[in-house]
């Protein structure tokens, strides 16, 4: 028979505010004092369940830069992540990397975008394992030159 372990509770609250916001705050599991079954973190660096700051980093996350399962921010990594530029399992954004991209510029396994590069692309101007269009080869070659090495 297993038993049942306790969820543990980590809560840190630095006293060095930046903007009127805490510089670090860490919530991760429940907390019954607070009455939250998840952490919430939100500071300028921000760790925990959710977290929300100019760095969060998490499991449901928005920020600047934002790491998380499920990212939103300007700079996002994350297995779902959204965002300006974007790194993720699913990735949507202006620029987006991973297995399935959409973005303005996409490139992955699957990528849809305006400009669009990865095993099958979709999108005006593409380069994929049966089209390279000049447009995109230019595109990647001038913005994202590691991409256009490698196709």
């Amino acid at each position: 028979m297993r038993t049942k372990r306790a969820k543990r509770t980590i809560r840190y609250h630095s006293t060095r505010m930046l903007w009127g916001c805490p510089l670090l705050v860490v919530a991760c599991g429940p907390d019954a004092a607070h009455d939250e079954d998840r952490g919430i973190a939100r500071g300028i660096i921000a760790i925990g369940d959710i977290a929300v700051g100019v760095v969060a980093i998490g499991g449901l996350t928005a920020g600047v830069i934002s790491i998380g399962g499920l990212s939103c921010g300007v700079v996002t990594i994350g297995g779902v992540a959204l965002g300006g530029i974007v790194l993720g399992g699913v990735a949507v954004g202006g620029v987006a990397f991973g297995g399935v991209a959409i973005g303005l510029a996409a490139a992955g396994g699957v990528a849809v975008g305006y400009y669009a590069a990865g095993g099958k692309a979709v999108g005006a101007y593409l380069i994929s394992a049966t089209q390279r269009d000049p447009q995109a080869v230019e595109f990647f070659r001038h913005w994202l030159p590691w991409i256009s090495r490698r196709t």
